[in-house]
């Protein structure tokens, strides 16, 4: 079974990332928004488990997904696992972090699917629901013909990443209504929310660019049917 390749400085450098973005997310929506509540009188606490679980989700596992089975230094049926509970860790993230945004507009009275942050994410959440059920099948269980694996490679890979960047153009397009609301609100445009908002936002996209670059910078490995043919 062939290992992976080693990680790189771009790998370790998205690590960091990932959880700078985890730790400033955590910090907007516990210190500046209040914290996380499923039910609550204050229907803002509910909603405020959409960003996080969205983050942490499809931006951090997703991406630490796609890492993963590139540079962890591990036997390729193991990688697969990985790269799959983490996906499905993120898919099931992402679903109950929408449920958390309808729940919140519907019991606020708020409408629900009028933004293109609204259209472009459950495009995402189903491209990534369809990605993974496809990978699972043709891949893992029941296991596709070896022409059908190696004709799907190419796909799968371009696929995943592309909804990868879908996701985090997404979440920033998320970031820019959410503080675009609260401005409208009376939130200071120049106070420490509002740039920490545009900090976390930066960071994000910083993530996703040193998860493409982490996966992209490492040479190719004999592997059969797997990312590492890309």
């Amino acid at each position: 079974m062939a290992l992976g390749v080693p990680s790189t400085p771009l790998t370790f450098v998205a690590h960091g990332l990932g959880v700078a973005v985890l730790v400033l997310v955590l910090v907007w929506s516990i210190y500046f928004r209040g914290g996380f509540a499923w039910e609550a009188t204050n229907k803002n606490l509910i909603f405020n488990l959409h960003p996080f679980l969205m983050v942490l989700g499809l931006i951090i596992l997703g991406g630490e997904a796609i890492i993963s089975y590139k540079s962890l230094p591990l036997r390729k049926d193991v990688k697969k696992i990985v790269h799959l509970v983490l996906h499905a860790i993120a898919l099931v993230l992402g679903i109950v972090g929408i449920c958390a945004a309808f729940k919140n507009h519907n019991e606020s009275g708020v409408a629900n699917l009028y933004s293109l942050h609204s259209w472009i994410g459950i495009g995402v959440i189903c491209l990534y629901g369809i990605q993974w059920i496809y990978g699972f099948l043709v891949f893992f269980y029941p296991k596709g013909s070896p022409g059908l694996r190696s004709e799907s490679v190419p796909w799968h890979v371009i696929l995943g990443l592309l909804v990868y960047v879908l996701a985090v153009g997404n979440a920033t397009l998320g970031y820019l209504e959410k503080l675009t609301f609260l401005e409208s609100s009376g939130l200071e445009k120049y106070g420490s929310e509002a740039f920490l908002v545009n900090f976390t936002a930066l960071v994000t996209i910083l993530f996703g660019v040193f998860v493409i670059f982490s996966v992209i910078s490492q040479a190719p490995v004999d592997d059969d049917n797997s990312y590492s043919e890309i």
